[in-house]
């Protein structure tokens, strides 16, 4: 999709928003150097590394649960291990482009429809605004993660 291609749909909007969504969260996983993958503000706090993690895990969990048949085997998820910093943010990008590909091949007319959430009935439709807002949430907070660290954050495209 262009750069300038107006959003006029749920899913070309979610498509256009999550792709840029993807290229920002990359920017900042390349700026912490690998060492500070460890680093977190505080004690109660994830990690720079599990941060990451958690917006992967939670992207593809959400997405494979609400918009496909398939079911989502966290198991596998959480037992996958990444050698070093560039290992995990292929990961992550392969997530951002496996997420794409789903919303994708939905029929927006299926957006309506309601599902189980575990904080109560939601249209699939709050389950893809939900996909993008906890991406935002946890990127928010390791952009605070790079500004405790003296390292400047890249500059924000909002869609």
């Amino acid at each position: 999709m262009p750069a300038f291609a107006q959003q006029t749909t749920v899913k070309d909007a979610f498509l256009e928003k999550w792709n840029n969504s993807k290229d920002y969260l990359v920017k900042i996983a390349q700026a912490m150097p690998q060492e500070k993958y460890v680093y977190k503000p505080t004690e109660r706090e994830m990690s720079f590394e599990e941060q990451l993690l958690h917006i992967r895990e939670n992207s593809l969990w959400l997405s494979t649960t609400y918009f496909t048949d398939k079911k989502f085997d966290r198991d596998a998820i959480e037992k996958e291990q990444f050698k070093d910093k560039e290992a995990l943010i292929v990961a992550i990008e392969k997530a951002f482009d496996e997420v794409a590909k789903i919303i994708k091949d939905t029929d927006p007319k299926t957006f309506k429809e309601e599902v189980k959430f575990f904080a109560g009935p939601k249209s699939k439709l709050q389950i893809l605004n939900l996909i993008q807002d906890h991406v935002t949430h946890h990127r928010g907070q390791i952009i605070v993660y790079l500004n405790l660290n003296e390292i400047k954050p890249p500059r924000f495209v909002g869609w």
